[in-house]
């Protein structure tokens, strides 16, 4: 039984929805089985219910009904286990057709909501599968968004768009349920994992609550109600403002330290000693991934909206997107002191997901420093073992074979992301110069005298 933090969500309904979830008859399907809806996918079905994983991607739709993972947390006996074929009590199917939804108890909205390049949200995902839900929406179901967003995008854009799709014979807190549950997923996390990870949720109504609360106890140890959707949809906001702003200090903390002459990693590992009113950040290359640096752009928005300035978020989104172009300005400083220019230099990069042993490289910090060596007229290659081929935008790059031969060819080597792969004493030992951004080489034996930290 998951453990509950109770707020005010009563226990006085007694609905067939509550009781399908309760016995684990309900149909769960899941809108988007990306990074975010294939584990809240395994989830459920591992904890009994009948799942169907809905994505727009048929090569994802494939690999899950063939029992092939592409995600590097979740292996594919996990998904095997749970195919029909299994005999399990609960089983994971995937489809494109949305007309599963008409046969749905409970509907949970993961799609991406990404940023546009003047920072304004992007909801049109959302607004895509709500109408794919009203176009099968009956009485007795639970929709629930888990996509992060602004304040305020449950009530003013889902609650509208099916109140006009029921014409009046849905009412919301009585024969339709909707609320949001802020995705609290971290890729390759193997301590705290979708079901460990305590689970925020607030429903429009506090019958909405009860029922996401029945829901989502049923395959997650923790559950955490609060008393409105907005206060749910901040709540994630404020999780990945408090880093994004957090990194962007200690980001500008390391360029003083480079000024001062000062190691940054020493200070912020002594100062990590204290037992209290001190939680360690470090230093690197620039924001990555999708939430960190996207999220705070939604609240900045929002407020916006209202004539507020986000003064904080403005400042740290100002530091945190000028590293890439401070880690070149170092890579620049290296090379002047072999007597080199950046201009026709061969630049090794070393890392392109945005942290350490994923696939994922949403807005990763790389792909904006190996753009700027590209632009400064650098040759550049990189190398990733998660990564073979990076078709993006406009990169279309193979990750390089490493080896001692072909090491010394390059004149920096840029350690961008520390993948625990890397044999860093190894990468030391044949280089000619590197720039360690993220003090991977702390540690090693060999002699450093040719790195430079961040």
């Amino acid at each position: 039984m998951a453990k509950l933090y109770q707020i005010h969500c009563g226990n006085n309904m007694a609905s067939e929805l509550k009781n399908k979830i309760e016995n684990k008859t309900a149909q769960v399907s899941i809108i988007g089985a990306g990074y975010v809806g294939l584990p809240l996918a395994i989830a459920f079905a591992s904890a009994g219910f009948n799942v169907c994983a809905l994505d727009n991607d048929e090569s994802k739709v494939n690999k899950i009904n063939a029992g092939e993972s592409y995600i590097n947390d979740i292996s594919s006996e996990t998904i095997k286990s749970l195919s029909p074929k299994a005999k399990n009590d609960g089983t994971l199917i995937a489809t494109t057709d949305y007309s599963c939804l008409e046969s749905s108890d409970c509907v949970i909205i993961c799609v991406p909501t990404p940023v546009s390049k003047t920072k304004d949200p992007d909801v049109s995902f959302i607004i895509n599968a709500t109408d794919s839900i009203s176009q099968y929406i009956h009485e007795d179901m639970l929709i629930v968004l888990e996509s992060t967003t602004y304040p305020g995008t449950t009530e003013e854009i889902i609650v509208p768009m099916l109140e006009k799709t029921g014409k009046g014979k849905l009412k919301i807190g009585s024969n339709i349920f909707v609320a949001f549950s802020p995705e609290r997923i971290d890729p390759n996390n193997l301590i705290w994992t979708v079901i460990d990870t305590p689970k925020v949720l607030g429903g429009i109504t506090k019958a909405c609550s009860d029922i996401g609360v029945s829901l989502y106890q049923s395959a997650i140890q923790t559950i955490v109600p609060v008393s409105s959707t907005k206060v749910a949809e901040m709540v994630k906001l404020l999780e990945n403002t408090y880093r994004a702003t957090n990194i962007g200090l200690v980001n500008e903390i390391a360029i003083m330290c480079d000024h001062l002459d000062i190691d940054v990693w020493e200070v912020i590992d002594a100062a990590a000693t204290k037992p209290f009113g001190f939680t360690p950040f470090y230093p690197g290359p620039g924001l990555g991934g999708h939430c960190i640096p996207v999220d705070p752009q939604f609240l900045a928005w929002k407020l916006k909206t209202l004539n507020y300035n986000a003064r904080f978020i403005q400042l740290a989104t100002e530091i945190n997107a000028g590293m890439p172009d401070y880690v070149v300005n170092k890579i620049g400083d290296i090379l002047n002191e072999s007597s080199k220019s950046l201009k026709g230099s061969n630049i090794l990069v070393l890392g392109i997901a945005y942290k350490p042993d994923v696939s994922d490289y949403r807005e990763s910090p790389s792909l904006d420093v190996i753009d700027i060596l590209s632009t400064k007229g650098a040759s550049v290659s990189y190398h990733d073992p998660y990564i073979p081929a990076l078709k993006y935008e406009h990169f279309d790059m193979e990750s390089i074979t490493i080896n001692e031969s072909n090491m010394k060819s390059f004149d920096c080597v840029v350690i961008a992301t520390n993948h625990s792969s890397y044999d860093w004493d190894w990468i030391i030992k044949h280089s000619n110069h590197i720039l360690d951004t993220r003090n991977a080489t702390a540690h090693t034996k060999t002699n450093k005298s040719h790195v430079v930290k961040l």
